[in-house]
């Protein structure tokens, strides 16, 4: 990225192959990334901005019926998600978690 004159920015997608669209393993791949981030920023790199989470209101999804009434309302029709009570404590650990890398970025 250096060699092309591109920022360094990388998001983690904690789906996808990170978690083998195991949609609860999800937390344990953000829990890792944010104990990444906190070592990384500890000795200067800066490099993760972000982390992707597949999340939705239900967890898990659906396939699309034939009859679109059978459609279980708050659950993904495309990738398995984690459900809301999931992401708001991912968020809410990550953020605690987190203080160490927004410590880092206060001038002294």
């Amino acid at each position: 990225m250096t060699k092309a004159g591109l920022a360094q920015n990388i998001v983690v997608d904690c789906s996808h192959a990170n978690s083998y669209k195991k949609p609860q393993l999800q937390t344990l791949v953000m829990n890792d990334c944010v104990n990444q981030i906190c070592a990384q920023r500890a000795a200067g790199h800066r490099s993760i901005v972000g982390l992707m989470v597949e999340s939705f209101i239900e967890e898990g999804n659906q396939p699309i019926p034939a009859d679109l009434s059978q459609l279980k309302y708050g659950c993904s029709v495309t990738d398995a998600c984690v459900d809301w009570p999931t992401t708001e404590k991912m968020l809410r650990d990550a953020a605690a978690a987190l203080r160490c890398a927004r410590a880092e970025r206060r001038p002294a």
